[in-house]
């Protein structure tokens, strides 16, 4: 029922699928550790510009990325920490680093595959800190689960915040989205809007990101694929982002733990204390 294929398509590809359902999930360790495709009931759900893939200097747009240890960008790309500055590009650079290969497993009830990212003296320069980060992706019929541990391996507290940047597969820009969060701001003109139920990211250049949700869960459709996706994330993804292109077949929403520029702003940082570890999970589900 469950099984883990390995291929080529210029990297390393490992795709874990499950017959029963006509599911899959497809990851390039060695490519930031993206998952590049996740598809239920044969259909795909996710965008991917394979131009910008097979680009090594490019940035990939689609699958979902992993943003740390920063999400967004930072004010004139750098920050200050303990009296120095660090210069830092957009998202952090995870997303562009190869990851190691743990483990993979098809079992009974689930295909998965875990990864590890590991701090560098590379790294070091833009981050001064040692960490271990470890994803598990799992599929299981019509879920994807993405779990994540941030071990601080330093021997003072390390700072970050963490998300994922998921493009769904959607010529629709505006969709209805189910949150229980009233408000989001409007990066394109820097105002805290009502939220009324649907947005219309056609008159969009930046991103709206919804503010205050009590619920970790948002859902929305894909007319395309005719399903529902219904996303499930840990409490410390504090904000949901949203983010499109014209005339590209995407819409981005984004699990973040802090806003743009957030270790310049240093209030809502994750703090992770020597020797620990941060535990979560975002979930993704097709109905």
């Amino acid at each position: 029922m469950f099984q883990i294929r390995e291929y080529e398509d210029k990297y390393r590809i490992y795709e874990l699928i499950d017959e029963s359902t006509g599911s899959w999930v497809k990851v390039a360790p060695e490519r930031g550790g993206i998952i590049i495709g996740f598809g239920v009931n044969g259909k795909e759900l996710l965008y991917l510009d394979k131009d910008t893939f097979y680009d090594e200097a490019a940035n990939i747009r689609g699958g979902i990325p992993i943003l740390f240890p920063i999400c967004g960008a930072l004010s004139g790309g750098t920050y200050q920490w303990n009296g120095q500055f660090y210069e830092m590009k957009g998202h952090g650079f995870a997303r562009n680093l190869s990851w190691e290969v743990i483990s993979t497993e098809a079992a009974a009830g689930e295909a998965s595959i875990t990864m590890r990212l590991q701090s560098t003296e590379d790294t070091k320069k833009v981050y001064p800190f040692d960490f271990e980060v470890i994803y598990r992706y799992t599929l299981k019929g019509n879920q994807l689960d993405i779990h994540q541990e941030y071990a601080n391996r330093s021997a003072q507290e390390m700072p970050f915040y963490a998300g994922l940047h998921p493009y769904f597969l959607t010529a629709e820009k505006e969709l209805p989205y189910e949150t229980d969060a009233t408000q989001y701001y409007d990066y394109n003109d820097g105002q805290v809007k009502s939220y009324e139920g649907r947005i219309d990211l056609n008159k969009f250049v930046e991103s709206a990101m919804f503010l205050e949700a009590k619920t970790p869960a948002i859902s929305f459709p894909l007319p395309e694929a005719g399903k529902q996706i219904v996303m499930e994330y840990g409490q410390v993804f504090r904000y949901i982002v949203l983010w499109s292109v014209a005339g590209k077949d995407f819409v981005c929403v984004e699990p973040w733990m802090g806003r743009k520029d957030e270790m310049n702003r240093k209030e809502e940082l994750q703090l992770v204390a020597p020797g620990q570890t941060l535990r979560t999970h975002v979930s993704i589900r097709a109905i």
